[in-house]
């Protein structure tokens, strides 16, 4: 995956916002994991969608983001974590099919009727249809927090959504907005054991 196809998974704030039908951000967490032992991170060491041995610029942008997320909820980052942040980004290109009944035209092979009438009831409209073929590319980013001495994930935000054209043109704004609505779900504090929000 190259660097203009990862920018765009990404969705900017396009995804978030809901500017786009139909998408938002999903998380859930371990109601079974106990998060007051947690106190510090690191990453994986090939968190991202790389295939290659460099780390792009959309992974770096994304462990700074994610970087300060966790340093503001108390985390430590270090060579020793008890826990590790993995994450993903990922395109997929979608045909979207729609028929419908067409209008009814009396200027086509129906123009004999001059609209005087309709036909009758038991007649089917559906054999007048129109078709719509619309492609789209779809984006998913995920980020994840694994227990490292469980090797478990104990919680995950996932974001799916139409990609637009305008999140190819500042990757940096890109990650840097759309981090925080991932965290904004994330329920603890480093070493807190009573998450910061109640359950809706």
């Amino acid at each position: 995956m190259n660097l203009p196809a990862i920018a765009a998974a990404l969705l900017i704030t396009t995804l978030m916002t809901g500017c786009v039908s139909g998408s938002k951000i999903r998380s859930d967490y371990d109601r079974n994991a106990d998060f007051s032992q947690y106190r510090t991170y690191n990453f994986y060491t090939d968190a991202g969608p790389e295939s290659t041995n460099y780390q792009s610029l959309f992974s770096q942008h994304m462990v700074a983001a994610i970087t300060k997320e966790m340093d503001a909820r108390g985390y430590v980052k270090s060579d020793d974590p008890d826990l590790l942040v993995n994450f993903n980004a990922v395109l997929r290109d979608k045909t979207k099919v729609t028929t419908r009944p067409a209008p009814i035209s009396y200027r086509g092979y129906y123009g004999y009727r001059g609209g005087y009438y309709d036909p009758w009831f038991g007649y089917s409209h559906s054999l007048a249809t129109e078709t719509h073929v619309s492609e789209y590319t779809e984006g998913t980013v995920n980020i994840d927090l694994v227990d490292v001495k469980k090797k478990k994930l104990v919680w995950e935000a996932v974001a799916v959504g139409r990609v637009r054209e305008e999140t190819l043109r500042n990757l940096e704004q890109a990650v840097m907005e759309t981090v925080p609505r991932f965290f904004n779900t994330y329920p603890y504090r480093a070493g807190e054991a009573v998450p910061i929000y109640s359950e809706q």
